[in-house]
């Protein structure tokens, strides 16, 4: 059994995919929604059995890794104080729907993953899990080695850290591609070719070659060569 506990910071439908997937790993997961532990314990009891429901405070602090599956607005409520030293895996993306209209959350100069490991800046943030649709994440996972097996593209500027979130993807049943770093995580938000895909790992990084390329690649790249 992986000898890490996990935690989730959102309880709606990617936390609780998110959770299922890793208990079915041998990971110790503990998940957290918005409110006390009481408020989402029968979900979690019902939707994925083996997690612990808790609060975020316990999340942060009793994690090893943790997972932000929360709506993107919402990222400065992050209890970051007890998240200091933490790898953390971000799962969430700008929807203007739910966050709003921001500006901020959708400055192509930026990728939303390096606005939060500005305010997590002792942290070290790893993009994760996000690209992909919960209903294929839920029915996706495939042992290792196995013909055809989804992809899930992972960014980030460690390393280690990335080592590390490509050991857990592949753990729940997911071949790990390495997209970048944490500026290049772009190419997996709303609005890029791998957004919403549900690729092979060949797929994966043929999307990723592609980018650049793409509507959306050459608006950021203009973006950028202009902030440069």
């Amino acid at each position: 059994m992986p000898d890490l506990t996990i935690g989730i910071l959102g309880a709606g439908k990617v936390g609780t995919v998110l959770s299922r997937l890793l208990v079915a790993a041998g990971y110790r997961v503990l998940i957290s929604g918005s409110g006390p532990a009481s408020k989402i314990a029968l979900t979690i009891e019902v939707l994925a059995p083996g997690a612990v429901a808790t609060t975020s405070d316990v999340v942060a602090r009793d994690s090893d890794v943790v997972v932000l599956a929360l709506p993107l607005g919402k990222y400065r409520s992050i209890p970051r104080e007890l998240l200091a030293g933490k790898l953390v895996l971000d799962a969430m993306n700008y929807w203007w729907e739910i966050d709003g209209h921001r500006a901020d959350l959708n400055d192509p100069r930026v990728s939303t993953s390096e606005l939060v490991q500005q305010f997590l800046d002792a942290s070290r943030v790893v993009k994760a899990y996000n690209h992909m649709g919960y209903h294929d994440l839920d029915e996706g996972p495939q042992p290792t080695g196995t013909l055809a097996r989804r992809a899930l593209g992972i960014a980030g500027d460690d390393a280690a850290d990335l080592a590390t979130v490509a050991a857990i993807v592949d753990a729940t049943g997911f071949d790990p591609i390495v997209v970048g770093t944490l500026h290049d995580s772009i190419s997996l938000e709303p609005g890029s070719e791998l957004f919403g895909a549900n690729f092979t790992a060949e797929a994966v990084q043929a999307a990723v070659n592609r980018f650049p390329a793409t509507e959306r690649g050459l608006e950021v790249a203009a973006a950028r060569d202009v902030a440069a």
